[in-house]
């Protein structure tokens, strides 16, 4: 990680103070890049300014009038000019080993991009070699990843259900530390998928505070986004006090249609209350009103308990099927979230992929419609789909929320946006986790174009805050995230009025417009709204553990 010490702190704190010796820069220097006449928002909620912005070995070199020429000179009048965005939910760990421009997530605007939801596609060993081949293979923006706790459990005891011994937790926290002396940023969870569901407050708060004691943070994908909200979020918030840990929570949402315009005001309520207290949570979110995830979740997770093998098994049994159809009715259980019942049924669960050509003419239809035309239970083919996709995970899209609640999150000050997408092998491509939702190519410029300058949910300036220097706070990147001289020099520059996203559920890989010019460590990587194929990303790493704190874990 690009670090800043203290000297490079106070170097900071004067350079924010002298904007007039920046306006008088040396007429003979040379930049290697300069942004001329932009509007630039500083990324910090503060209102534009007319200034040039100019670049030098990879950091912010001056900002004001500037005299001097550049190497690369940007006219960016009529434009804004702003720190680059941040997507603080990525899922492109695996896909940028083998493609690292990332156009999809460069062409909307981000810079730097935070994945580990389901952790590294490594072991915990392997992972400063992973991180070694992505900056020697090259990546176009800057990526930082988290471990899964779970990626320490399934190592030590399988993916099935049981409690940890002694022993077993031993080994998963030695796996942690190993991790985080690698540089994973923290530890993630993923509470609604088994085998992370398996796992109990107590063994995450075991294994976070490791990650604690390196500086980590503690990411989760609860496990109710639903009718268990609240409580969801009360065990992260344990899990945040008995460890000392910052909390992340990824993708809030209010994803149940009976308590729509209910839940969100309590969930903000609730971790307002905790921070009110002391406790460090903030939350990250996508702007649409449906989720996507495997078609798998449909299924109670008591199937997997012996591991995914047999669970799949089970799910071709007549008679285990009947059981299962009764417990989707029901409602959601102990140790699964009901995403049917959440979405207010079949009809609103669309199959996005099923991995199969059988079902291709399926897309896009829901689940319902689907079981009509071949006059079978919807529950029972979505369970075929799903064992049929095998190795593949069958994906679908739920549709949970409503947008007065994804108003009322956004208007939240510790709210920032996470794509929870990937990647994309290939420009207008379905992402690299075979899901097709326009959050994939739409999500950044959504923001501007839907929620400030068509509803006014929220001013530019804060809109910009939350993609820049809020995240960057967040995850302990205080080099990047703000338009200062001295810090790394991640920029956006979009057009106002022409950024739109135009990702649709019906078009999902439709790149954004009004992406005019973005720059990451001082080299540009869009230019005129394309992808150059330049790669200056780095990877952003935990400090690591010290001698010390692995003897006080």
């Amino acid at each position: 990680m690009q670090r800043l010490a203290l000297a490079t702190l106070s170097s900071l704190a004067v350079g924010t103070l002298t904007l007039a010796a920046a306006q008088a820069a040396d007429t003979s220097s040379t930049y290697d890049v300069v942004i001329r006449n932009g509007r630039v928002l500083d990324g910090l909620g503060n209102p534009w300014i007319n200034a040039d912005v100019a670049v030098a070995n990879g950091r912010i070199a001056a900002v004001g009038k500037i005299a001097a020429k550049g190497r690369k000179e940007i006219d960016a009048r009529g434009l804004y000019v702003s720190p680059g965005w941040i997507d603080m939910m990525d899922q492109s760990g695996e896909v940028l080993r083998t493609e690292g421009r990332a156009e999809n997530k460069l062409l909307q605007g981000v810079t730097t991009a935070i994945a580990g939801e389901g952790g590294t596609p490594v072991a915990a060993a392997e992972i400063p070699a992973y991180f070694a081949q992505l900056e020697r293979q090259g990546i176009s923006l800057n990526f930082g990843s988290y471990y899964g706790t779970s990626q320490a459990r399934v190592a030590v005891m399988g993916d099935g259900a049981g409690t940890p011994t002694p022993e077993q937790l031993e080994k998963m926290k030695a796996l942690v530390a190993t991790a985080m002396r690698g540089g994973a940023i923290g530890v993630a969870t993923a509470l609604i998928y088994p085998p992370d569901s398996f796992q109990s407050t107590n063994d995450l708060v075991e294994l976070s505070k490791v990650a604690a004691s390196c500086g980590g943070i503690y990411a989760s994908h609860m496990r109710d986004e639903s009718a268990g909200l609240l409580t969801a979020i009360g065990e992260s918030i344990e899990i945040g006090e008995r460890a000392g840990i910052p909390i992340e929570i990824f993708h809030l949402k209010g994803a149940y249609q009976p308590g729509w315009h209910q839940l969100m005001p309590q969930a903000i309520a609730q971790v307002d209350a905790a921070r009110e207290r002391g406790v460090d949570i903030a939350a990250d979110m996508y702007l649409y009103e449906a989720g996507g995830t495997g078609l798998d979740i449909t299924v109670p997770s008591w199937v997997f308990e012996g591991g995914l093998k047999e669970g799949l098994k089970k799910l071709k049994s007549p008679k285990v099927r009947e059981r299962l159809k009764r417990e989707v009715a029901a409602g959601s259980m102990p140790g699964w979230s009901n995403l049917v019942h959440s979405s207010g049924g079949w009809d609103r669960v669309v199959l996005a992929n099923a991995f199969n050509p059988k079902y291709d003419r399926f897309h896009n239809q829901s689940l319902a419609a689907i079981g009509k035309a071949l006059k079978r239970d919807p529950a029972d083919v979505a369970w075929d789909i799903v064992i049929e996709a095998q190795p593949n995970r069958a994906m679908a899209l739920y549709f949970m929320m409503d947008e007065k609640d994804i108003e009322t999150a956004l208007r939240t000050p510790w709210v920032s946006l996470g794509s929870d997408a990937s990647a994309s092998a290939k420009l207008n491509e379905t992402d690299a986790l075979g899901l097709p939702h326009p959050r994939s190519y739409g999500n950044f410029p959504r923001l501007i174009a839907e929620y400030v300058r068509k509803r006014g949910v929220l001013t530019l300036p804060d809109a910009i805050r939350k993609m820049t220097s809020w995240p960057a706070t967040r995850m302990r990147q205080f080099d990047r995230g703000a338009i200062r001289t001295g810090l790394w020099a991640d920029i956006t520059v979009f057009d106002y009025d022409r950024i739109q996203d135009r990702a649709t559920y019906q078009n999902p890989t439709a790149t954004a417009e009004g992406i005019q010019y973005v720059v990451v460590n001082g080299q540009v990587v869009v230019a005129e709204g394309r992808h150059t194929g330049a790669k200056p990303g780095v990877t952003l790493k935990s400090s690591g553990c010290s001698a010390e704190r692995d003897q006080a874990s």
